[in-house]
């Protein structure tokens, strides 16, 4: 509480401090010289210095200059997305046409495979609905490389479940502990 109060007071000291300190400023200030006369001779003097006009000049080729070079800078952007652009249509278009060599070089091999195989009997039953899934599993990547055909991941999981499916086919008609 006391020390609430202490805080008033000098609060109401440095008010008195302040308005005795206004009281004593001047009530008009009066310029060290006569400014009028500067003005109105400023204001009757003609506009034809001729350091401002270079500087004008200067000012107005410095603008032209820097608008120019944005300009260029811009159309040689431009230019360089076109031809961008151009770029990646053609290597989509590239991946697409390799994805489809490598379907039909794989289904070439599968059917190799099953023709190999056809008289033999396989050693499970279940190898058919596990050469579905797999099919399954790469007609899912195929459709997203669709969307993303550069995407290297993708086609590496493709080829992975390309050669997984070879390897069914072999392993279940002619398993590794039969040939050794």
């Amino acid at each position: 509480m006391k020390k609430v109060g202490l805080e008033q007071k000098s609060e109401q000291k440095g008010e008195r401090n302040l308005e005795q300190a206004i009281e004593q400023l001047p009530s008009q200030i009066m310029p060290e010289r006569d400014l009028w006369r500067g003005i109105e001779l400023h204001l009757n003097q003609p506009h034809s210095d001729p350091r401002r006009k270079t500087v004008t000049r200067t000012f107005d080729l410095a603008t032209a200059a820097s608008l120019m070079a944005v300009a260029f800078l811009g159309w040689t952007v431009w230019q360089y997305q076109e031809v961008n652009m151009e770029e990646q249509n053609d290597f989509a278009m590239r991946s697409s046409a390799f994805v489809e060599g490598l379907s039909m070089q794989h289904t070439n091999q599968l059917n190799t495979l099953l023709v190999k195989f056809e008289g033999q009997q396989a050693m499970t039953e279940n190898w058919q609905q596990q050469l579905q899934d797999l099919d399954s599993a790469a007609a899912v990547i195929k459709s997203a490389l669709k969307d993303d055909p550069a995407n290297k991941a993708l086609l590496q999981m493709l080829q992975h479940v390309y050669q997984q499916q070879l390897e069914l086919v072999e392993s279940v008609h002619s398993p590794k502990w039969q040939t050794i």
